[in-house]
């Protein structure tokens, strides 16, 4: 972990709870990785959905392999998954990154947690390119991804309306070290 990475785990002289365990992602996670995502749909910054899809459509759109909740005792905290941006089979290694912490749980290091360990689920699943669109506005999320070394590869003007009103979105881009050097 680098070290910007390594210093999200420290808030305000505290180190993130230890309790909190990074697991794969189950159908029985459903309910609660359902209820963060309607969460982060509410802020109108995480995504341009309106509203979470069933799991069955959820289920067949985000890669098997790379899906991580983020866990306490007895509460799912955030989630991480990828899901493909082509069928190609050229574009086989490169996947979209979606994550998302719980309301009352963000700022304390979860996603830091989370986008560590999708990378090296990542990488150990032959990925040698993830991407994020992220809204402008969500300076916590282009933060985060920054620390991970995802760069800012353009601006989408205008690449989708919302509500009425058209969006940018940031694209950013983490090319691995490990997957792909050949």
């Amino acid at each position: 972990m680098g070290t910007a990475a390594a210093a999200t785990y420290w808030r305000r002289g505290k180190r993130m709870d230890d309790a909190i365990k990074i697991h794969p992602m189950v159908p029985e996670d459903w309910e609660d990785v359902r209820r963060i995502y309607l969460e982060g749909i509410d802020t109108g910054n995480a995504t341009f959905q309106q509203e979470a899809p069933s799991w069955t459509e959820w289920n067949e759109t985000h890669i098997t392999t790379c899906r991580l909740v983020a866990r306490s005792a007895s509460a799912v905290l955030g989630w991480a998954a990828l899901s493909p941006t082509s069928g190609r089979c050229v574009y086989g290694g490169v996947a979209e990154v979606s994550i998302y912490v719980s309301q009352i749980n963000r700022g304390k290091g979860i996603g830091s947690r989370l986008l560590n360990a999708l990378i090296e689920e990542s990488e150990q699943n032959g990925f040698w390119t993830l991407q994020a669109g992220i809204f402008p506005e969500n300076s916590a999320s282009l933060k985060l991804h920054k620390a991970f070394r995802f760069r800012a590869v353009g601006r989408r003007e205008r690449i989708g309306k919302m509500n009425g009103m058209w969006r940018d979105i940031i694209l950013l881009e983490r090319r691995s070290h490990v997957v792909g050097m050949d």
